[in-house]
């Protein structure tokens, strides 16, 4: 059986990636314009979640 894994990015990771801080990247979560869930106090974030937003923002 062949198992599909979700890479899973954290916080500082997206921050990087957006080149954008912290505070507009809990802004994006928060808001739910970029998906993304929590475990306990750590979020968790997809990269397919990731390239899906700059799609959807950037028209493409």
């Amino acid at each position: 059986m062949q198992s599909e894994y979700i890479e899973l990015i954290t916080i500082d990771e997206l921050c990087e990636f957006l080149m954008i801080g912290r505070t507009t990247a809990y802004k994006l979560l928060q808001s739910h314009e970029l998906k993304a869930f929590k475990i306990g106090k750590v979020w968790k974030i997809s990269k397919a979640s990731v390239e899906e937003y700059i799609k959807i923002r950037s028209n493409l």
